[in-house]
Parts: structure tokens; sequence; C-alpha cells
């Protein structure tokens, strides 16, 4: 009963009385029952005490008495005329929720209670006739939990106001990190939506104003650089001419320096001269301030310098393998002893090899490396091991960036993992090798064709992403103009003939072909498919893989599907001229073959396959159509605008481009495109094959001649396409002089 002493006593600290309440009483009770004795007993029991007592004979005289003043706690009766205590109790909880409900009641009205307390309307029941200590008792826990309740209550009102406080103080503090998107959102510079995109990203990504605006390029650069020296009166640095000491730079770690793009120039004492990008950032100042115990005096510095600088003095900038740290692990990745790869006398074994691959940090790094691959939509993964670390590099949209930077010393951990998944022999270091994985996420599903090479620095692997669910399904996906797509459809529907397409690797060309053997496809037809490997699933079509090391070579496979009935054949590609001649066989036996070539034009493809020895008659009687290729990248559509280009370009593209009434645009950047650019779109050229280019083709006629009749008869270039392109807003001048190249010297 000690515990509760401070309730009947009178020492517990009390809360504020009402103005009704007795002197030195610090709970008020309530008791409610329609028999006068059971009320005399209850107040000769608690007399005393610690408690104001009131008492009621009905329903109705309690809610009045509650009605009057504060109450901490009402205990009723069950039985009693008119309105019963269930109800009474439900009543107090829906009026005054703070008040502790109890309810006296007999052993034959329990099940009736119950019902109010599972509604949660009664607290507790006490049972007639009760007993007098166990009843101070309950009260005095109900109180207890009364007080638990009450001081829940302040500790989460208190909770709510400091996390008001708190965000607050982020807002405060992103405000403070944000201050040149602030004043650049004061002059104009920056809408309100823009200067809260900036907000939001600094607040889940921790990404630098300065970082955000480069890539966004929402402002230029310059003009900020003016109004930071010009207006707010901050000194500019040339970082050109600047080498900062190595006193300075151990102060600054070089993952700061490159994510927040700061310098450390000069040490003076307790003095650090920080080159930034974003004088403004108050907030990176003192953390650094604090950090290194020095005073930071702040310089201007062009992002475009930073970054030269930043790479001539940490190496290459990168910025992407902070966010894989815990994916690697958290043992610090550069502890460990360097592997000399280039030095026989310490090769490896294989157990060590084995065992490397198997570490945990080794599989995370891979599993991440491929994942980002996937969630970029790259098409090529390479890792490539430099002399200070390992450079991860993405191919997208046909442009390869580096994106992760790996310490040297994961790298044979690395190449022996993808060994081991591409079931490579992990032993062998000094031959190429191919290999295969296929890798399932919740991105999609994808086979990666794995390419090994032996380096001055180690073996760099080359990983080919084929997405297996990612094969057209239809001609009209392949951004063909109309009168290609319409001479290339009238090329399709024709029962047998040869199909090429053609162009440089990475160029399309297989996905040229899935469409094509898809266009129309129906159940009247066998549709046989041979690849090396095999790039997408088709559930119409047979495909068959090619595996050199059993002696099925594209031509011994071709071989044996022409005795399989099939009406439509994909063959992977014309390697040789074995392939090409039984190619061209089977089309001119009823068959419609469908391949690929290496070339770089059209008309170049007759000459290519003359030189494979394929004879001048076979060839004018079996080819059919020629699609030459090439991929450029697209026009974001969503930040497209109308812009002029350099007359150099346009020069060097040849005198179509310099015509007047070409429309030219530009991608100004956003967060659904990488510079302005969105995913790619075909340039194509498609020729197709009449009696007089067959007679041509059959008497021996050169290159220049075939061209000319080729556009007699209304083939129109690559660059003719590219201007259709250009003009409507789909790609640039600068990607069709980056993959087409220069035509005209300038």
């Amino acid at each position: 009963m000690s515990r509760y002493d401070a309730l009947f006593g009178g020492t517990a600290p009390a809360p504020p009385a009402p103005a009704s309440q007795p002197p030195g009483a610090s709970y008020r009770l309530l008791f409610v029952d329609d028999e006068p004795n059971v009320l005399s007993s209850l107040q000769r029991i608690f007399r005393g005490r610690n408690y104001a007592i009131e008492v009621a004979q009905s329903a109705r005289e309690a809610l009045q008495k509650l009605e009057q003043g504060r109450f901490h706690l009402v205990m009723t009766d069950f039985r009693m005329p008119g309105t019963n205590g269930a109800d009474l109790l439900r009543e107090v909880r829906k009026r005054y929720p703070d008040i502790l409900r109890l309810m006296l009641t007999a052993h034959g009205e329990t099940d009736a209670v119950m019902g109010a307390i599972s509604e949660g309307a009664v607290y507790r029941f006490i049972l007639k006739p009760w007993n007098d200590d166990d009843l101070r008792l309950t009260i005095g826990l109900a109180l207890e939990q009364y007080e638990l309740i009450q001081r829940n209550r302040q500790l989460e009102a208190q909770t709510r106001e400091q996390g008001r406080d708190i965000e607050a103080l982020n807002r405060l503090m992103t405000s403070n990190r944000s201050q040149l998107a602030i004043m650049l959102h004061k002059k104009g510079q920056l809408n309100s939506r823009q200067l809260q995109q900036i907000h939001a990203e600094f607040e889940l990504r921790k990404t630098p104003v300065m970082r955000q605006l480069h890539d966004k390029q929402w402002v230029p650069e310059a003009q900020i650089h003016q109004i930071l020296t010009k207006e707010l009166l901050f000194e500019p640095i040339d970082l050109t001419e600047v080498q900062p000491p190595a006193d300075a730079l151990s102060l600054v770690p070089a993952t700061v320096c490159q994510r927040q793009w700061v310098l450390p120039v000069r040490l003076n004492g307790k003095r650090i001269t920080l080159a930034m990008t974003d004088p403004m950032d108050l907030g990176l100042i003192e953390e650094l301030k604090f950090s290194t115990g020095c005073t930071i005096e702040p310089v201007v510095a062009m992002p475009a310098a930073m970054e030269a600088a930043l790479q001539r003095v940490f190496g290459t900038v990168q910025h992407d393998f902070r966010d894989l740290v815990a994916t690697v692990g958290d043992d610090d990745p550069y502890e460990g002893i360097e592997i000399v790869l280039d030095d026989e006398a310490h090769e490896e074994s294989i157990e060590r090899l084995l065992s490397g691959s198997s570490e945990p940090p080794a599989i995370r790094l891979v599993n991440a490396i491929l994942l980002e691959g996937l969630r970029l939509g790259a098409s090529d993964i390479h890792i490539q091991p430099r002399s200070k670390y390992v450079i991860i590099r993405y191919r997208i949209d046909g442009v390869l960036a580096d994106k992760i930077q790996v310490p040297l010393n994961l790298h044979p951990s690395v190449v022996s993992r993808i060994k081991v998944m591409a079931e490579l022999d992990i032993a062998e270091r000094r031959r190429p090798q191919d290999g295969r994985i296929t890798v399932r996420s919740s991105l999609r599903t994808a086979d990666l064709r794995i390419s090994t090479l032996p380096t001055l620095n180690g073996e760099k692997i080359v990983m080919r992403v084929l997405d297996r669910e990612g094969a057209p399904q239809s001609v009209d996906v392949l951004g063909l103009s109309d009168a290609n797509r319409k001479r290339l459809l009238h090329a399709i529907a024709k029962p047998q003939g040869l199909i090429l397409a053609t162009g440089p690797t990475g160029s399309g060309k297989t996905t040229t072909l899935y469409a094509l053997l898809q266009h129309e496809a129906t159940p009247e037809k066998n549709y046989i498919t041979v690849e090396d490997p095999v790039e997408a699933f088709v559930d119409m079509a047979g495909q068959v893989p090619v595996r050199e090391r059993l002696g099925l070579n594209f031509a011994a496979v071709l071989r044996a599907i022409l005795r399989q009935d099939p009406d439509v054949i994909l063959l992977g590609e014309i390697r040789d001229g074995e392939t090409a001649e039984v190619a061209l066989h089977a089309a001119m036996t009823g068959h419609l073959v469908l391949s690929t070539l290496h070339t770089n034009s059209a008309i170049a493809t007759v000459a290519r396959l003359l030189d494979l020895g394929i004879k001048p008659f076979l060839l004018a009687s079996a080819l059919e159509a020629i699609v030459a290729q090439r991929l450029v990248r697209r026009i974001c559509p969503h930040c497209r605008e109308e812009a002029p280009v350099s007359h150099l370009v346009l020069a060097q593209l040849g005198p179509l481009f310099t015509e007047p009434g070409l429309k030219t645009y530009r991608g100004r950047g956003c967060r659904r495109c990488s510079h302005g650019y969105a995913g790619r779109v075909g340039l194509h050229e498609v020729l197709l094959l009449d009696e007089d280019l067959r007679d041509a083709i059959f008497e021996g006629a050169s290159v220049k001649r075939l061209s000319a009749l080729a556009r007699e008869r209304g083939m129109l270039g690559l660059l003719d396409d590219g201007r259709e392109k250009v003009h409507a807003g789909q790609t640039t001048p600068d990607e069709l002089l980056r993959v087409l190249g220069p035509q005209v010297p300038v």
C-alpha cells in the first residue's frame, strides 16, 4: 500500500484544482448510486483521503454535476432506475473522454457490463459486496492510470511541439544551404517550382545547390558567377593556376571535395582559403569550420574549372560510389593488400580467387553494378581497371559515361565473381573469354553477354545487356519515315528472298530483324531463328543458339533447319562466305531470310557480299532489300525548344543542311532526360532491288553506278533521313555529326 500512500495522504503533486474543489484535495471523484446507504458507505471509506467526493442518485443528476466542474473519476452502480450505469458511462465517455469510468455491479450483471467494457466505456468494474481495502486500491490504481495518461498526453504534445521545432530547424538549415537558390529566385532567375525542386532534392539526397543548377542548366553558370563576384563581391579564383598544398588537402577529405565541389587552395595558420562554386552555402562552411578547426575564407570558382581541378588533384571525379557503400558493406573498401596482376611470379591461386569471389562485399558490389545498369537502361556495362582505381562505365543511349569509381583492391574479387556467374575459367587471366549471365530483378529480366580482355592493369570486362522482353512487336515502332516504312513493308510481304539489316555494332540491326520477324506474324507460318546468343525470346518462333565449341556455327545450323520446313528464317549474322552462300540459297528456294551484316551503307553491302565470294548472279537473284541504319539520341520531348546551331556544324554536314528553312531544336535539360536527350531514334536508308538494279549487280556495276540507280528509284540516304528528323525536332545536327561524321571538309 505504500506506493499508493501519495494518492491517499495528500503528498502527491496535485494538478491545478478547479474553483469548486476544496483546498488540499488533489482529485475529484463522483459516486453515482440510487441507494443513499451505498453512497454514505463510499463517502465513509474515502473520508480523510486526498479526494473531494461528490455523490449523485441518478444519471441525470450525475451529468448535471459533471457540467458544473472538473472531475477525475466517475464510479456508478449498474442497476439504476431510468438510465443504467453502462449508458451513463457511455455518455460520460462521449462528453468527457479524459474522465476515468468505473462500474459497481452484482455477480449476475457482469455479462451486461462486459459489453460496456469492450466498447471502452468502462475502465474497470467492481463486484458487490466489495472489500474496502480492495476498493481503495482499485481507485488508487485508476487514478495512477489517469496520471500516466495525462503525462503521456503532455509528452505527446511536447513531442509534437519539438517535432515542429525540428522541422522548422530543418527548413532553416535547408534554407541556409539554399541561399544561392533563394537569391536567384528573388532575382527572377528561378521560378517557385524550380526552387521547391531544389529544396526537395537537397532534403532527399543532400545534393548541393550548385551541382543541381549545373545538371539542370536552369541558369547560365557565367551569370551566376557574375552575380557572386560583381554584386555579392566574393573574390574569384582561377584554379588553372593553383596547386593546392598537401597540408590543406589533408584537412578536407577528397570525397567531401568531390561531392560538394570545394577545394582547399591555401592554408595560412588557422585560416583555409576554400575555392567553392557556391560560397553562399553557409551550412557547409560551418561544418568544415567545425571539422577542421580553422576559419574558412571562401573564394568563387566556375563549375567547369572546379571539375577540371578536382580531376587534376584527385583523379577522375566520381560521385556514385558513395551511394554503393551500403551495398558493398560496412568495412572500409580501401583496406587490404593491393594485388600485382602483371607479375607472373605472384599469380593468385584458384582457391584464393574462389574465396575472393564469395566475399559478401564482392557479391553485393557486382549486384549493385548490374542493378544500376538495368536501372539506367544501359546497353553495355564496362568494368575497366586503371592504375589507381577501377572505373564502372555505362553506355546509355549510345554514349559511354563514367558512373562509379571502385577501389582497385576489389577488382580481383569482382572479376572472379563475374567469371563464376558466367561459368568461365577464373584461373585463366591471360586470354580473352566469353560467357553469358541471366539476371532477374524487379526491373526486368536480362541476358548479359560477357567478354573479358587482359590489359596492363588487369582484366577488363564488358557486358552487353540484352533485354529478353524488349523485342519490338511491329515495324511501326522503329522510327521509320513514311517512305522507308512503305518500302520495307513491300519487301517483307514477299514470301521469299534475303532482307539484310546493316550497320556498325550497336546500331539496332537485331531490333529491326525482330520487328520484321513479328510483323503480322501468323500461326500459318513456321518461324525459326539462329542466333549467337539468342537476344530476345519470341514465343511463336523456334530459337536455336549457335554453339561454336560443338561445331554448330551459323552455316551448320542453317543447313539443319532447312530440313525443318521453315517459312521465315532469322539468321543472327552473316560472318563469312559460307554462311552468306547458304543464306542466299535458302532465299532462292522459297524461304524468307532475315539477317545482318556489318557495312556502312546499303550500297556498300552489295560490294561486301561480293568480296565474301558470292557469285553476282546468285546475289542479284536472291537479294530483296537492304536496310542500313544508325541510332542517334532523341531530343527529350519534355524540355525541347527551338534553338540555332553553329554554322560550322551545319557546314560539315553538307549543303543539305545549309539550305534555308531548316528548323533545329535542342533539349534544355530536365529531370526526365540526360543532358537534353531521352532514348534513341533510328536513321534508315532502304534499298529495294528492281530489275535494273539486279542487272547492274549481275554485270558487276560499281558502287557509284549502283548508288545513282538507287537514288533514281527514290532511295533516301542516312543523311536525308537525318535532316528530316532534325527538322521534325527528333534529334540535333550535333548528333548527326557524332554518328555519321563530317560529310564535307570545312
